[in-house]
């Protein structure tokens, strides 16, 4: 599981991970399966592990008070998986983060981050990651604040079709913040284009 993991690292990196490097990545990183609908992460927990996805799917999401569902983070194979401010500052999550599909992850704490900081290419991957995310999130702010609910389909499913392919519909119609209705509406119209 583990060499999904470093080709992701190296594909960042100016200099690919040496064999040390290689063993330690192997030591810190710890395995764990996830069954679909198992809970990674519940709101009020503190998020104790970030997660590489290795193999499978998970949603993250928090609940209103009517018991709906919006879906902030979709993860699939080679994304990551936490409540970041809630592993970062160690405070309760907003969050319920759960499997979609069966789920391999592999696991690191803030104490693994002291190690695998010492480490130039996991280094240069976290920069890279941060400024793709920081992007994404700008991207994803503008849409829903200025696109129609059909541009912010298309536009998720040219960047993502893997999510329109392995998410029902529900999960994708929170995740672009409309009804279900309006995605099923929003499907129909661009498959007659």
């Amino acid at each position: 599981m583990h060499d999904r993991l470093i080709e992701y690292i190296n594909q960042y990196a100016l200099f690919p991970l040496n064999d040390h490097e290689v063993d330690t990545i192997k030591r810190v990183f710890v395995t764990k399966k996830l069954r679909k609908r198992q809970y990674f992460l519940q709101s009020g927990e503190v998020c104790k592990y970030y997660g590489f996805v290795v193999k499978g799917a998970m949603r993250q999401y928090s609940v209103d008070e009517k018991g709906s569902e919006h879906i902030v983070q979709l993860s699939i194979e080679n994304w990551w998986a936490g409540d970041r401010e809630s592993f970062t500052r160690l405070t309760p999550s907003l969050y319920y983060i759960d499997a979609w599909e069966e789920t391999d992850l592999l696991l690191l704490t803030q104490t693994d981050l002291i190690v695998l900081d010492k480490i130039p290419a996991f280094l240069e991957m976290k920069a890279k990651m941060d400024e793709n995310h920081h992007f994404a999130m700008q991207k994803r702010v503008n849409a829903s604040i200025s696109l129609s609910a059909e541009q912010r389909y298309e536009a998720l499913a040219q960047m993502y079709p893997e999510f329109v392919q392995r998410f029902p519909q529900h999960i994708i119609a929170s995740y672009l913040g409309i009804t279900k209705e309006t995605l099923s509406r929003v499907r129909g119209s661009t498959t007659k284009k």
